[in-house]
């Protein structure tokens, strides 16, 4: 993980029953990292999930967040 702090825990985000758009898994991540304070962490993610297909943004969301 190049941008993720492997001392800091990564915060929790439920996705099961939510808005499946790209978008909104995006912006909720994003939400959930910041207010963390995780910001670095945050951008990094943005980056990474908007930078291919859908399965790329499932991947970036479970890579810097705990997906339930």
């Amino acid at each position: 993980m190049s941008k993720m702090n492997e001392t800091k825990k990564k915060p929790a985000v439920k996705l099961i029953g939510e808005d499946g758009n790209a978008f909104a898994i995006i912006g909720k991540c994003k939400r959930v990292l910041k207010k963390a304070g995780m910001h670095d962490e945050a951008e990094a993610f943005v980056k990474e999930a908007t930078s291919g297909d859908y399965n790329g943004v499932l991947a970036a969301a479970m890579k810097y967040c705990e997906v339930d």
